[in-house]
């Protein structure tokens, strides 16, 4: 195995969390990895995450051997259960910019999700509003965290990419002046994210990743993260010299053009949302009424 910028090792490899277990998958098949690895790397997601290392380094060797086992893609649980912290960034594409009839911005609009709404890729999304919104999202998992993290070493400090839905309560969201991003944007359930964490080094470009989101079955949403106004490395730098990341922070990088909102298309009770992320896979979350 060759090493990357960096010095970390080159790998491709599928995370997911099964049953509370970190595994390695593919489309059918699961690696165990605290069985794979004789214990070298843990059974807990979180912790498992946080030897991102051992992880590169031993990914090649455990999928070279059998299968764990099989497993239904719908059994999947959040890939990063409890994250410490949940960064998302407004306004990140210039069309949903300009469709929410705001500036593009000049630095990037960063604001937190409460770790306690994250949720699982196929869990239902429970409402408590009458105006509550989808946003995909292409979702970026730390793995060794730190402070003061260059543009050019960025890439470097991640574990991997996943997708995530930064579902919106936009009521509560505009309650007040300024807007309360975090709490409407933090109700139990309003953030899905999976169904597996794919390595950086997986992707073709891993700068040009593709996104969508549909409703019963009608497109809603699509573009690509060549799109970003603030790319991934440049928000990771932004972020890291407020606060030190550690493994297993998430950065929602950002809602392409097509939120409800802009058509006062806002989800029902029964609604099911699509989201796919190119290279990671697809969830799909029911809503329901609180």
């Amino acid at each position: 195995m060759c090493s990357g910028k960096g010095g970390r090792d080159v790998a491709q490899f599928r995370f997911a969390n099964l049953a509370g277990r970190a595994v390695l998958v593919n489309d059918t098949e699961y690696w165990d990895l605290e069985r794979a690895t004789s214990g070298t790397v843990s059974s807990d997601p979180m912790t498992a995450i946080s030897m991102v290392n051992d992880i590169y380094r031993l990914a090649h060797d455990v999928l070279a051997n059998t299968p764990t086992g099989t497993y239904d893609r719908r059994s999947l649980l959040a890939p990063v259960p409890s994250p410490s912290k949940v960064f998302a960034i407004g306004l990140n594409y210039k069309l949903h910019a300009e469709e929410s009839a705001m500036d593009v911005p000049e630095n990037p609009v960063v604001f937190t999700k409460f770790p306690s709404c994250i949720t699982g890729p196929f869990s239902p999304i429970v409402m408590r509003g009458r105006a509550v919104d989808y946003e995909a999202e292409v979702v970026v998992v730390i793995g060794s965290g730190g402070r003061d993290i260059s543009r050019e070493n960025a890439w470097q400090h991640v574990f991997g990419i996943t997708a995530g839905q930064d579902v919106s309560d936009r009521v509560v969201q505009f309650a007040s002046k300024p807007p309360h991003f975090d709490l409407g944007k933090s109700f139990d359930t309003y953030g899905p994210i999976g169904p597996v964490i794919v390595s950086p080094d997986s992707f073709q470009n891993r700068d040009a990743i593709e996104l969508s989101c549909s409703v019963n079955g009608g497109e809603r949403q699509r573009d690509t993260t060549a799109n970003l106004i603030f790319d991934v490395p440049t928000l990771i730098e932004y972020i890291s010299r407020v606060t030190t990341l550690v493994p297993g922070d998430l950065i929602f990088t950002g809602t392409p053009a097509g939120v409800g909102a802009s058509s006062k298309r806002f989800l029902a009770t029964g609604d099911v949302i699509v989201t796919n992320v190119e290279g990671v896979g697809t969830m799909s979350n029911t809503c329901h009424s609180a």
